[in-house]
């Protein structure tokens, strides 16, 4: 019988490559995000390889979320790995100039999605005595930078998130592993400059950033070693990063 895991923000991005290397490993799929057609799309692309089960929610919004996971049949509801995947920046300014709605958007993203998501699904897995949850932070939850004091916080709250996750579930043999990515080619810097494409490419010019897949490659990994194994905690920077805000530019 193959493993199931449950992947959120699954249809652009790392979760998107996610879902894929997943696919061809074998691992059964449910996947989340907000846009129905690009779920069925992805669903259409891989329903050859794996069985694939599509939730289509805001992990933002409790009610939502609870209701999706509720759902789900019970032979869904055997899952093993958990991908906190959804999330994002949203705006690039000083604290004192940002606006409310950037601020709720990133803490109901980064920080609300992943409890909810996590406080519905630990249960399944507490009954099933093993699971494995992968959160993803961000260089950014582990060294703030200026004009990004929201993001920076909402990510070191995973970080936190995932330390006290840890500690918690190791009892009922359930793994923890955060993953920190530094710069990575997706469509996060378009999201954060509203959509402004140019401003988007300039964040990864003049060296080579990572891109979803490496980040998913990882991920595999980290849920391919033998049941002894839990990495805990994991940084991916590419090689021209040294730092979050330290970049070779040749």
């Amino acid at each position: 019988m193959n493993r199931i895991a449950f992947i959120t923000g699954a249809t652009s991005g790392i979760g998107k490559a996610t879902t894929k290397i997943f696919a061809t490993n074998n691992i059964d799929l449910i996947i989340c995000g907000r846009r129905k057609e690009n779920l069925i799309a992805l669903k259409d692309e891989l329903k050859s390889k794996v069985n694939i089960y599509t939730l289509c929610f805001d992990v933002g919004n409790l009610e939502e979320t609870k209701v999706s996971i509720d759902s789900l049949p019970d032979k869904w509801k055997a899952i093993n790995i958990l991908i906190n995947n959804a999330g994002g920046a949203h705006g690039l300014s000083e604290f004192k100039d940002s606006k409310f709605e950037d601020i709720e958007k990133t803490i109901d993203f980064n920080i609300k999605g992943l409890l909810y998501v996590s406080k519905l699904i630990i249960p399944l897995m507490v009954a099933n005595k093993k699971g494995h949850i992968i959160n993803m932070s961000s260089i950014a939850g582990k060294q703030a930078y200026k004009k990004g004091m929201v993001y920076c916080a909402s990510k070191a709250a995973v970080e936190s998130i995932s330390k006290s996750m840890r500690l918690e579930l190791v009892p009922y043999g359930i793994k923890v592993t955060n993953i920190a990515p530094g710069a990575v080619n997706t469509n996060f810097s378009v999201t954060r400059f509203k959509g402004d494409e140019e401003k988007a490419k300039a964040v990864y010019e003049n060296y080579i950033p990572l891109v979803a897949e490496d980040i998913a490659q990882v991920l595999y990994y980290t849920i391919s070693l033998p049941e002894k194994v839990q990495i805990a905690d994991l940084t991916i920077f590419p090689s021209a990063q040294s730092d979050a805000t330290t970049i070779y530019r040749s």
